[in-house]
């Protein structure tokens, strides 16, 4: 009953806020960059740490910069998401510029579901508009790691409902996609696959970013399963609210390695990382765990 309450009463709050327009969003948001880079250093030993080690050549004056920018785009995605609450076709489509989309229509002649990998870059929340950009029917869905608030897990639920996709628990993944490819529904399924694994699940290594770097194999594994072609959807900003997303089809480099697509897609993010660092997630906690910490366990390196 309490959380219901607090679901209401909060779901309601970011529906008025979210009847403002961006140009008067974007005023919170410089607000709120101030409240969380000089006045709480959000995360920031952690961003900072985390740039320092990425970029080793880049000097302090650099990383600043880029870690200024940082956190000035992080404040600008927290109201982008909340307008995603009452944001028009009209709008999306002319803040989203979405490109190859014939890719993925091409792909899905072959009846074999997509495997869309993404990373934690320009706005992620807004790539469910893609939805819009390709024209056969299909089943469009996310898989996503709910978080530990029934209130804010329910809430982004809403938020990432705003276009018709299905939004699929990450622990729910591997048995409802395999479903669903049993039952001949085709599927386009996007992975964000930049998370860092679970500290029970540090088996597979590579380089990402000069550092040693364990890495997610679920969404490949599922493809693996079910013939699977691979994508990944490189990101760019060209403006404050404005991106620009195009799909690639992934090519993988080695085929001796066990998941070869996946350290393809890491290489392609990286690239778009390096292009434009100040967008991608810097606050995440992406190598709490290193290789040596987990030596007594049996890893395997590709």
């Amino acid at each position: 009953m309490k959380s219901r309450l607090l679901y209401g009463l909060a779901i309601g709050l970011l529906h008025l806020t979210a009847l403002l327009p961006l140009r008067v969003l974007y005023i919170f948001s410089d607000g709120i960059y101030v409240l969380l880079y000089h006045c709480l250093h959000y995360r920031l030993q952690t961003v900072r740490r985390n740039l320092q080690r990425s970029f080793p050549a880049k000097s302090s004056g650099e990383i600043k910069d880029i870690e200024r920018k940082f956190y000035r785009h992080l404040c600008d995605c927290i109201v982008e998401t909340v307008k995603l609450l009452h944001i028009s076709d009209k709008e999306i489509d002319r803040r989203i510029e979405v490109t190859n989309g014939e890719l993925v229509d091409k792909l899905l002649e072959s009846k074999r579901p997509i495997i869309l990998f993404l990373g934690h870059y320009g706005n992620w929340e807004w790539a469910q508009a893609i939805t819009r950009h390709y024209t056969r029917s299909v089943i469009s869905g996310q898989i996503y790691r709910p978080v530990r608030s029934k209130v804010m897990d329910n809430i982004m639920l809403r938020i990432r409902s705003r276009f018709p996709t299905t939004s699929i628990p990450q622990k729910q993944a591997f048995r409802t996609l395999l479903r669903m490819n049993k039952e001949g529904q085709q599927s386009i399924i996007g992975f964000i696959a930049d998370q860092r694994p679970n500290s029970s699940n540090l088996y597979y290594w590579t380089t990402f970013l000069h550092q040693e770097t364990a890495y997610s194999t679920g969404g490949e594994a599922i493809g693996q399963r079910t013939g699977a072609n691979y994508v990944y959807l490189d990101i760019e900003k060209t403006g404050r609210g404005h991106y620009r997303m195009t799909f690639r089809q992934i090519q993988p480099g080695c085929t001796e390695t066990e998941y070869p697509y996946t350290l393809r897609f890491l290489q392609m993010l990286e690239a778009t990382i390096c292009r434009s660092p100040e967008y991608w997630l810097w606050s995440h906690k992406r190598w709490r765990f290193s290789k040596q910490d987990n030596s007594n366990t049996n890893l395997k390196k590709n």
